[in-house]
């Protein structure tokens, strides 16, 4: 139900002209929510404010095989993106990957690790926050340079998903 100084002519020429403003494509599902109007801007008479929100960031191929979060499973890697199966973090095993989606950035920090001094930011789930492991923002030895904007995610926090036989 409308209020009575919102027609559904307004209510709609108000809200349609925001959808082609959405990304559009590859990056998942959408709902729209309305958005709180602050009070330093003042109300905004006839008008609806929309939001997006997501299940997750990024959808992998659901032809190639993939690598998820175990506690709320949003896609993570493709296995083409694997580079070794032969890491440890904190939690025992981990994979080094070229690249991953879903996930966010802590503060980069030093941290001397099995392999020496690195400068590391913690990357966790963008959809349940669990942290997964950490990204190589710097290596001061010059053997572990291949590993600078590399990433990796403990097993303990990923589930394999998609064609895994």
């Amino acid at each position: 139900v409308l209020p009575p100084s919102l027609s559904l002519t307004t209510a709609l020429t108000c809200v349609l002209p925001c959808f082609p403003c959405e990304p559009s494509g590859a990056d998942g599902p959408f709902l729209l929510r309305p958005r709180a109007v602050s009070p330093a801007s003042g109300p905004v008479p006839n008008t609806i404010a929309m939001t997006r929100s997501k299940t997750f960031q990024a959808y992998l191929p659901s032809c190639h095989r993939t690598y998820s979060c175990i506690h709320c499973r949003a896609h993570l890697a493709n296995h083409d993106e694997l580079i070794s199966k032969s890491f440890q973090g904190s939690q025992g095993r981990a994979y080094l990957f070229n690249s991953v989606v879903n996930v966010g950035c802590g503060p980069a920090e030093e941290r001397v690790l099995l392999t020496g001094l690195h400068a590391v930011a913690d990357i966790y789930c963008e959809n349940c926050k669990t942290t997964l492991g950490w990204k190589y923002e710097h290596a001061f030895e010059s053997s572990q340079k291949y590993k600078e904007g590399k990433f990796i995610i403990e097993l303990a926090h990923m589930i394999k998903d998609n064609g895994w036989d």
